[in-house]
């Protein structure tokens, strides 16, 4: 019952953030751009300006599936963000392509993240179901403890990877907010709001890492707890 309170608690902040930034995406797509750019636009230009030649700015259907792709090198544009002119397109489009920056100049958390994605793909979807077979099994016994235990060690690479998403998200929009401001891309106005926008979708990562977390502290409590 506890596990899954926790899970209900956890799910209900991330729902309340989550609705936070699709309000606040849709309040500052009103904000349109003076300059005319559209998120497509800017993100080429972003990329320009770093000297990256190699990354493609492609569109991709659906509403905040923006993403970079290291593997493909990549700008995945969401449609309303790809064609839109507006605040919150110039925020996105620039964060995304602040991951390129950071692919392109090794930054040591992008890289971190990109080893342990193969690792966690697999870990993540299995890992829960382990630990619960180990409990059924008995965590008294140590085939049973064994068992959890390895499904902890899967568990925990999934929180390690949210932990690490964290300076990588947060360091892609400080490089966007900053090339923005520096090359005079938005208005103070559309700086506040692309800034505003960003902060919010930082607070999603925030909440997985912590949610993640708290669900490693609780099976690890079930399982040595079983020990007693």
């Amino acid at each position: 019952m506890g596990y899954y309170i926790l899970i209900g608690l956890i799910g209900l902040v991330s729902m309340l953030v989550s609705s936070k930034l699709k309000s606040k995406f849709k309040h500052y797509s009103k904000v349109h751009l003076q300059n005319g750019m559209s998120g497509a636009e800017i993100a080429r230009k972003m990329l320009h300006d770093h000297g990256i030649t190699d990354v493609e700015v492609i569109s991709t259907p659906g509403m905040l599936t923006d993403h970079y792709n290291p593997a493909k090198k990549t700008v995945n544009l969401s449609e309303g963000v790809y064609s839109q002119r507006n605040a919150a397109a110039a925020a996105v489009a620039a964060h995304e392509c602040g991951h390129a920056v950071q692919h392109a100049k090794g930054y040591e958390w992008l890289q971190m993240r990109s080893k342990l994605v193969p690792v966690v793909s697999v870990a993540s979807n299995m890992s829960v179901w382990v630990i619960f077979g180990g409990i059924v099994l008995g965590a008294s016994t140590q085939f049973g403890f064994t068992v959890a235990v390895i499904g902890l060690i899967m568990f925990a690479m999934g929180t390690l990877f949210s932990f690490v998403t964290l300076p990588v998200e947060y360091d892609a929009s400080n490089r966007a907010l900053a090339w923005l401001k520096n090359r005079n891309i938005v208005t103070p106005e559309e700086y506040n709001g692309a800034k505003d926008s960003l902060k919010w979708a930082a607070r999603t990562y925030v909440v997985a890492a912590v949610g993640s977390l708290a669900t490693l502290l609780y099976f690890a409590l079930k399982v040595f707890g079983g020990r007693d």
